[in-house]
This record gives C-alpha cells, structure tokens and sequence, in this order.
C-alpha cells in the first residue's frame, strides 16, 4: 500500500511538472514581442475605402492557431483563426475617417498568412493581388512566430475624393510598434507617414488648415517642455525684467535668430553628419550656463540682443530637431507649417514669460531682494546647466568627431550660408555708429547691469 501510494505520488509530481512545462511553453510563445512593425496601404476607390495591413502573427495574442510538427502553422486549418485574429487585433483598433465622420462599415474581406520574406507589400497592386491569392501551400513549413498576417479591409464612402484621417490603437501589439502608413490617393501620387505607437487622427492627405494646426500647436508645446529653452528665457528676462524696450529687443533677436536656423534646417540647409545635434545639444546648455554667470556676477558682456541673437541661431538648430519626424504631417504645406510652427513656439515663449515676469516680480518684493534672488536663481540654473554641458558634451565625443566635417560644413558645404550671414550682421552692427551719425538721430545707451 505505501509502495502505491508512493508510485501515484510520483505520477502526480511527474505530471505537475510536465503541465508546468507546458504553460510554461504556452506562456513564452504568446510572449508581448519587443519590436512590432505593422504595414498599412490605403486607397480610395469606386465607392469603396480599400485598407491592405499586414502583421506580425507573433503579436496576435489570445488567439490559437492549429500547428503541426514543430510549431508549424497547419495552413488549411488556419483561415478561421487567421480572420479571427484580424478582427480582433487589427478591425477593433481601427478608425476611418470621411470628412470628419467615422467610416461605417469596416470589414475584414480577406486574411492570409504570409512567408517573412515575401516582397508583395512594395506597391498597393501587388499587395491587393497576393492578399486576395490562394493561401501558399500546405507543404510550406512556416513557423507560426515568423509568420506575417496579410488583411484586406473594406468600407463603403461617398467619394474618392473625400478628405480621410486615420486613428490606430496598435500600441498593444508590442512593446514598441511602428505603423508605417501609404495612402495612395486617386491619382496615383502617395504620401507615406512613419508613426510610433498610437496614430491620433491623422489627416492623410492634410490641407493647409489642418497642417497649420497640427505645427501651431507642435511648437506652442514644445517650450513648455523644454526645459532648456525654459531657463534660457529665465536667464533672459532675469536683468531685463524692468526695462520693457530691452526685453522686447532681446525677446526679438532671439526669435528672428532662431527663425532663421529652424527654418533652413528644415529645408535641408544644416549639416548631415551624426555628431551635429549633440554638439548643438551641447552649445545650447552652454548658452545658458553663459547667460547664468552674467546675471550672477551682475554685468552683461555686450548689448543683451546681440547675446540673445548669437545663441538664438543654436536655439534654432535645437528647435528643428523636434521638426525632423514631423515634416511629414505637413504634405504640400511645407512653408506653412515651418511658419505655424515658428509662431506655435513665439506663442509659447510669449506664455512662459506672462508667468514669469510676474513670478519674478512677486519673488524679489516679498520674498528676497532683487540681487540676492538673482545671485541664488543665477547658481541654481547654472549648476543645472553646467550638468547638461558636460553630459551632452560626453555624449558628442562618443561620436566620430571630425573637425574637418566641422570646417567644410562652414566654409564650403550646408552652413556657408550661416557664416556669411553672421558676418554680414557683424558688419551692420559695427556700422550702426556711424549709420547713426549719418540719420543724424541721437543714440540712446541702457547700461545692462542687474542693479
């Protein structure tokens, strides 16, 4: 009897451990995949929107699809599972939109599952032709983790020239999910977008209010949340506060500084090498550490707008980098949207010093006095900054710096322009004397000193 008991204890651990092993393999194989690239084509056309996806099958979760041998998709015991799938993972997540209103009617017409390296998905002719193909061969022998999931979805509309936005909620496909989008519009020309995560109402083919809407609010954003530019318009407005007609000249040169390299950035006139944005990164904490040391020590190096205009044209440069995977938004209003962007950021410069005027005000006539606050302000930024400098300054050197790629961009290549340009403002300014003396018009100096 305990021989018995013995042998049925052992059956029973042995089992235990054999369906531990086995939720185990269940668990790994529905695994949460790190990298997920879905695949959207969109044309409108005869009355009907056509959508052309495709999946990894991988990321279909909760869904069990018939194998054979080792992990092998059973192909014509799949097709159920595979629409399944696309409807559950694809079609719930997934909103068209016609002029404003929600497509009705969205369908999965056809799903199949795909070799990893079949090429259909190059254009929407041959995607529509394989998807809407028999399923491949029961001999293939694919690997269900390595499978893609090919979908035609379908919906009626009023025109094909109707305006049409996307919304996708495929973030939970994957730790990180990337939706590359092509929507080929009625006379053939496409317009292709690369989204990560999440697509909030995205205009396909966006018109010129759209664009300017969507780069206004962009750049109105993007001050707030940059706490570089934040404290460098706090160091600004530190010694100027009081004197209106400096601040307002500062706050000008630094925006048509700033205007001019975002904008030239934007239209390719910036340099290509990899260590520009951390050496940019870099110029623009230093900007601030500069600006800290003059407010603590109390004396301002020079006029505060030619200050303010020397690092604006680094500011610029950072401003565009937040532009370089948005442009694409923009479709045919490229300059708008440069513009939209430009005033969304003036906007939010003009925000952030209604706060800060007075803020500041309120600090030094009720709490500490005038020098002592801006010595203490002054230190606190600083330290700050001196932080951001020396790690962004770590972070340029791991790269391949080459000096030479510094100077021919200078002299000969994408910022010519800039150092021309920079002599010319030079020049004017050291002119402006005797340009004075000709309009004969009296100058008026303002010694900038934090009193």
């Amino acid at each position: 009897m305990a021989r018995f008991r013995s042998a049925a204890c052992l059956w029973l651990t042995l089992a235990a451990a054999a369906a531990s092993l086995a939720a185990a393999r269940a668990g790994f194989a529905h695994e949460i995949p790190n990298d997920v690239t879905v695949h959207t084509i969109i044309r409108p056309d005869d009355g009907r929107l056509r959508l052309l996806m495709r999946v990894p099958l991988e990321a279909m979760r909760d869904i069990s699809f018939p194998l054979v041998g080792p992990g092998y998709l059973d192909v014509p015991r799949a097709q159920q599972a595979l629409l399944d799938a696309a409807n559950l993972w694809i079609l719930n997540d997934l909103v068209l939109y016609e002029n404003d209103a929600a497509v009705a009617d969205l369908r999965v017409v056809a799903a199949r599952a795909s070799i990893p390296s079949d090429r259909s998905f190059q254009s929407y002719e041959t995607a529509l032709a394989h998807v809407q193909s028999a399923p491949m061969a029961d001999s293939t022998g694919l690997v269900w983790q390595q499978a893609l999931l090919d979908v035609l979805i379908e919906a009626p509309i009023r025109s094909a020239e109707s305006e049409f936005a996307i919304t996708s909620r495929f973030s939970r496909l994957g730790l990180s999910v990337n939706h590359l989008i092509r929507y080929v519009q009625p006379d053939g020309a496409i317009r292709s977008y690369a989204t990560v995560g999440n697509t909030e109402r995205l205009p396909l083919d966006p018109n010129s209010s759209q664009a300017a809407g969507r780069f206004f609010g962009q750049g109105f954003l993007h001050i707030p949340d940059g706490t570089d530019h934040v404290l460098f318009l706090l160091c600004l407005v530190l010694p100027l506060r009081k004197r209106i007609g400096a601040l307002v000249a500062a706050v000008t040169a630094f925006t048509v500084a700033h205007s001019i390299t975002l904008g030239a950035s934007a239209l390719g006139f910036a340099p290509s090498f990899l260590s520009f944005p951390p050496l940019v990164e870099t110029l623009i904490a230093l900007s601030i550490l500069y600006l800290a040391i003059e407010n603590a020590i109390g004396v301002q190096y020079g006029a505060a707008w030619t200050v303010a205009f020397a690092f604006g044209l680094v500011h610029g440069f950072g401003f565009s980098f937040a532009l370089q995977n948005t442009l694409q938004f923009a479709g045919d209003h490229l300059v708008m949207s440069l513009l939209a962007f430009n005033l969304g950021v003036e906007a939010g410069q003009l925000a952030i010093l209604a706060v800060l005027i007075p803020t500041l005000y309120v600090l030094f006539r009720y709490v500490v006095s005038e020098r002592i606050g801006t010595i203490v302000i002054s230190l606190l930024v600083g330290h700050t900054a001196w932080h951001w400098m020396a790690d962004r300054y770590t972070a340029w050197q791991m790269y391949d710096l080459r000096w030479s790629d510094l100077y021919d961009a200078l002299v000969f290549g994408e910022l010519s322009w800039l150092v021309v340009f920079v002599a010319l403002a030079a020049g004017l300014y050291g002119f402006r004397g005797r340009l004075i003396k000709m309009l004969g018009v009296e100058p008026r100096f303002v010694e900038n000193r934090v009193e």
